[in-house]
């Protein structure tokens, strides 16, 4: 299979550099006027998927919000993502799942295996149990043909709390992550499989992001930042940037033009802040 790396590279190249999240959190669903049941999910669900999964780069579902329905919340989200990744959009699952060993390898068959339902594009993980505990997902990703991303500076205030901390060799903790992940991108083109998760409430992030590889950056909108923020937070890294936005888009539902509207929007700004480095 093409490799996650060249094939995001090619949908941020043709449809526009971003991902839009699926968040169908309480609020959101009133704001829809709809119900926070299985029939409000759904509707929710299809109308984002309908509207969006034929024109941005990557959908990015959060996982929990569709766990917290049981069963049948997860069997939306196993048709979400068959029926995205059908209209082309590449599925990102924020699952941020971290673990040792055979429980690792598990998360990683759920959502990296292509006899999974619940198969994706990539999958966001954390690596503060050790980088090393990924590798049952950095292996699998490798031989679908999948992508990893993996967490290094969150865009919430807590994190800096680990994340900026000194690990044994002297190194920021996020930096050491980072290098990690550069070194599993080596050689590859024209962009790696194993992303990072960098904030875009950041400001100047004070690492080296250049890991040949994406760069998945929460925070745009609802959290504060803009596309224009981009370069000061990326700096050189930001055309391996991939922006993420979900309320920012979600709020214009349920229109379905409205959320295409918007979705071209942010892409348009995202472009043109791209441009300007």
């Amino acid at each position: 299979m093409i490799p996650f790396g060249t094939r995001l590279r090619e949908a941020m190249d043709t449809r526009g550099p971003l991902c839009v999240g699926i968040d169908p959190h309480a609020s959101l669903l009133a704001d829809w006027g709809l119900n926070d049941d299985i029939a409000g999910l759904e509707r929710f669900t299809r109308i984002t998927v309908e509207a969006l999964a034929d024109r941005v780069a990557v959908l990015k579902p959060q996982s929990a919000f569709f766990e917290r329905f049981g069963s049948r919340g997860v069997a939306v989200l196993e048709k979400a993502v068959e029926e995205a990744r059908a209209a082309g959009a590449l599925v990102l699952m924020d699952a941020k799942r971290g673990d040792i060993g055979s429980t690792m390898a598990a998360y990683a068959a759920t959502y990296l295996d292509p006899a999974s339902p619940l198969f994706s594009d990539a999958v966001t993980v954390s690596p503060y149990l050790g980088f090393g505990s990924l590798r049952p997902a950095l292996d699998l990703a490798a031989k679908s043909g999948s992508g990893v991303f993996v967490l290094a500076l969150t865009s919430n205030p807590e994190g800096a709390e680990v994340q900026r901390s000194t690990a044994a060799d002297g190194r920021p903790l996020a930096q050491l992550m980072l290098d990690h992940m550069k070194a599993e991108n080596t050689g590859a083109s024209p962009l790696g499989s194993v992303g990072a998760v960098v904030g875009a409430t950041l400001g100047d992030a004070g690492v080296d992001l250049d890991i040949n590889g994406p760069l998945l950056a929460p925070g745009i909108g609802a959290q504060g930042a803009t596309p224009a923020d981009l370069p000061g937070v990326f700096g050189s890294a930001v055309r391996n940037v991939v922006p993420s936005v979900s309320r920012g888009v979600l709020r214009h539902g349920p229109d379905a033009s409205a959320l295409r509207e918007a979705a071209a929007r942010y892409a348009d700004e995202v472009r043109a802040a791209i441009a300007r480095v």
